[in-house]
């Protein structure tokens, strides 16, 4: 299913830019990565995740996909039927989806929608029973006061490490991170004319990493970075 859709070199635009980024990052790895589990996330805050991620519902039926959209709780998924009913027999809540006496057997898409810590075992007793591909929309799976025995710490670190990211965009105190299949990691660094690529890595930067490349000019701070993404913030309400 990949279209071997060019990387580009910059930073997305405005926040619609980077939704089809993700759109297409998503629907390009679909196919193309071994891995059954993809994670796509737009890291801003206060950023409306529910018409994002009925956008990408849609765009994967339209490519010819049968996803399932999931909310890990049933107020969520009720939302979303509400909010696009052309979609309502493809939503469903964790609880609904565990209770079908056939989701073990279903090899369709699972797009799920934001899990966090208090899901994690609900969700990866899903995802460990699905024998198909599940994507995460801004998933989040860590949680440090979480799981404090060694053996559930050895566990969960299996579970997250087996997430491919094929989509991340991240603002940062003087930069930013991006992520879209199938090209490397991508740091730029906030200069005073705007972001600057830093440089590239094949896997996640840490926070030595992000020091490192973004030290060369460490006086923009968080106020310059927060006025270059106003135009992302602008999208937030759409």
């Amino acid at each position: 299913m990949s279209t071997s859709t060019p990387v580009p070199d910059h930073l997305p635009a405005d926040l619609a830019t980077a939704e089809l980024d993700l759109q297409r990052a998503v629907l390009d790895a679909i196919g193309a990565v071994p891995s059954r589990r993809l994670a796509a996330s737009l890291l801003f805050e206060g950023l409306r995740l529910l018409p994002i991620a009925l956008r990408l519902g849609s765009a994967l039926k339209q490519a010819g996909l049968q996803p399932t959209l999931l909310w890990p709780d049933a107020g969520a998924a009720a939302l979303a039927r509400r909010e696009a009913p052309e979609l309502q027999t493809f939503i469903k809540d964790f609880n609904q989806w565990s209770a079908g006496t056939e989701a073990g057997d279903r090899t369709d898409l699972i797009l799920a929608i934001s899990p966090q810590p208090s899901d994690y075992e609900d969700f990866q007793e899903i995802c460990e029973a699905h024998a198909g591909m599940v994507v995460m929309l801004n998933g989040r799976l860590e949680d440090a006061a979480v799981g404090i025995g060694s053996v559930a710490r050895e566990r969960r670190r299996g579970f997250v490490a087996s997430w491919t990211a094929c989509y991340w965009l991240q603002p940062l105190d003087a930069g930013a991170l991006m992520r879209i299949h199938p090209d490397d990691w991508r740091v730029f660094r906030q200069d005073p004319d705007g972001y600057r690529l830093a440089g590239t890595l094949s896997s996640r930067p840490d926070s030595e990493d992000l020091a490192e490349l973004l030290s060369t000019d460490g006086t923009q701070g968080i106020a310059a970075q927060l006025n270059t993404v106003d135009r992302f913030l602008d999208g937030l309400r759409n």
